[in-house]
């Protein structure tokens, strides 16, 4: 095992590592987590008791594993595979070789999801960005002109603008650098005192709108607000995100969600199939070597095509094939325009204002394609220019991001020809995906004239459009403007005791209903406070001196806007 991606212990606060810790719900979950108190305990007469789980990703099996450590039984049910959007498909023909489908990338801000990585013995490497430390080279094409870097000090002078722009636009603005100090202290009081300023102007206005009456980028160009859309910096352009709401691109700044970047070495759905099969350390009623896939008889049970309020109290949940339990608590952890569209959900169960979060919920289309080679052939560089032969591409060409993973030398390696957002997402949606590749690589020829990648392919190319997808019906969701009451009402759900009692025991979580879609940081701790939900739920409670999200609510809450 690797711990080479956790952040370092820190002496002083400037040295403490930016961390996912708000600025909405400040709450320090890789605390919690590391508590030898644990998160909680239910009443003896509870343990064993079924819990449901429907869905298998990150959300779903982070709480099932947290769950069933507390002595309960979680029931999981799953309408495809284990992993959800953490989806890593092998390649035909190679072991261990696979093409990142859904996440790829992630943060070492990101502490609790690393925290399960580093429990089961993950490892993880940096992950190839352009401009990235470990890259070693990166081409930005734009309006047909191509620029060749190494190190982002040789980047032309425009480029260098257009990042200046970008990072002086988020300091003027958004106090960029008080924020990242407050969040380095975990100085609860600062970051409210920044971040609920800033709500009420920004929840209404876009990231498009930031960019373009900042003065950064006023009294430059606007060719430097549309490049900055098309090539970006780090991890890649950002137009497709113009029309959300600003509040989310400065969640994702804020936290460093876009920098320090990792992969998970030979894929990151090993991350909830490991929760699936692993037999914690310390459990409660249960005997030593219990697992998730013992307690569910070796598999998930089918996917849910009803949940209903059941008389007397609990829920009835019912299978696509029939088969009907009751339970007394229920973790939804899906798409929630799953819960109108592909199963009968009773309405009773969530009050008319949560209904409308869930269904106004808007989700943003991705396409990747990617093809296994026979070797990091970019690796090497060409004799008549000096250059590396191929590198980490960005361009408005219909390829988008390109990137390259070596797997070493001696094994195949791979290339994500393509990932692309939105309407280019949309450009793919109805070509197989034999056109997928033969119009990529027709770009990149432009890009890299002489360059055959043709003659380094081997087996069959995998590609993915997740709004095609029965399941997903899109990548994530992408808040607009105005949706931060819809935001607060999901993420605020596992807090119960105000509800009516028909409302109570069903919990959502997911990255969709955290604050930072898009990134598993926030499906793991919504996970997490549907854990203490369930727990309260139930009759338990967290230790006194290890208390939860619930337990900090008043305290910590995000800011409610008035209706």
């Amino acid at each position: 095992m690797t711990a080479s991606h956790a952040p370092a212990v820190a002496t002083s606060t400037d040295e403490r590592p930016v961390t996912y810790f708000g600025p909405d719900f400040p709450f320090a979950y890789d605390d919690w987590l590391r508590h030898p108190a644990g998160l909680g305990a239910v009443p003896a007469d509870r343990h064993g008791t079924e819990v449901a789980i429907v869905g298998a990703g990150a959300a779903g099996m982070t709480a099932a594993y947290e769950l069933m450590k507390l002595g309960l039984r979680p029931i999981v049910y799953e309408s495809s595979r284990i992993g959800g959007r953490l989806r890593s498909e092998p390649f035909k023909g190679a072991e261990g070789v696979v093409a990142e489908l859904g996440g790829m990338r992630f943060p070492i801000s990101s502490t609790a999801f690393f925290h399960y990585l580093d429990l089961l013995g993950l490892e993880t490497r940096p992950f190839p960005n352009p401009l990235a430390p470990a890259t070693p080279s990166t081409v930005i094409d734009l309006e047909g002109e191509t620029t060749y870097v190494e190190t982002l000090d040789q980047l032309p002078r425009f480029y260098q603008e257009v990042g200046a722009a970008w990072h002086e636009a988020l300091e003027h603005v958004a106090q960029f650098g008080a924020m990242q100090d407050a969040i380095r202290a975990r100085d609860v009081a600062r970051i409210k005192a920044i971040w609920n300023r800033l709500i009420p102007i920004w929840d209404d206005r876009s990231f498009y709108g930031f960019c373009a009456t900042s003065d950064a980028f006023m009294r430059r160009s606007f060719r430097h607000i549309e490049a900055f859309g098309q090539v970006g910096f780090g991890t890649g352009g950002w137009d497709t995100d113009f029309p959300n709401s600003m509040l989310e691109i400065l969640r994702v700044v804020y936290t460093n969600c876009d920098e320090n970047q990792r992969l998970v070495v030979g894929g990151v759905e090993q991350m909830p199939r490991g929760l699936w099969r692993r037999a914690p350390d310390r459990l409660v009623h249960w005997p030593a070597g219990t697992t998730l896939e013992k307690l569910n008889h070796g598999a998930t049970r089918p996917g849910v095509a009803r949940i209903a309020a059941a008389d007397g109290g609990g829920f009835l949940v019912s299978d696509r094939w029939g088969h009907t339990r009751r339970f007394p608590a229920v973790l939804v952890a899906l798409q929630s325009w799953l819960l109108t569209t592909h199963m009968d959900c009773d309405e009773r169960l969530f009050s008319q204002k949560l209904w409308m979060a869930l269904d106004r919920t808007r989700y943003m289309q991705s396409s990747k394609t990617f093809v296994m080679v026979d070797r990091p052939f970019w690796n090497e560089r060409d004799p008549a220019t000096g250059r590396y032969r191929m590198s980490q591409t960005l361009t408005d060409r219909i390829s988008r991001g390109t990137y390259l993973f070596d797997n070493g030398p001696d094994r195949p390696a791979v290339i994500c020809l393509s990932y692309s957002w939105m309407s280019d997402a949309l450009k793919m949606l109805p070509l197989p995906v034999e056109k997928r590749v033969e119009l990529v690589l027709g770009a990149l020829e432009k890009i890299y004239p002489g360059l055959d990648i043709r003659s380094h392919i081997v087996g069959d190319p995998i590609t993915v459009s997740w709004e095609a997808d029965p399941d997903f019906l899109g990548a994530f969701k992408g808040a607009l403007p105005g949706h931060y009451r819809y935001n607060h009402r999901m993420y605020c759900h596992f807090m119960q005791d105000r509800l009516p009692p028909e409302q109570r025991g069903i919990f959502l979580a997911g990255d969709d209903v955290g604050w930072t879609p898009g990134w598993v940081e926030g499906a793991i701790t919504t996970a997490l406070n549907a854990v203490w939900g369930i727990v309260n739920h139930l009759g338990g409670a967290t230790a006194p001196d290890n208390p939860g999200p619930g337990d900090r609510f008043d305290d910590l809450k995000p800011l409610e806007l008035p209706d």
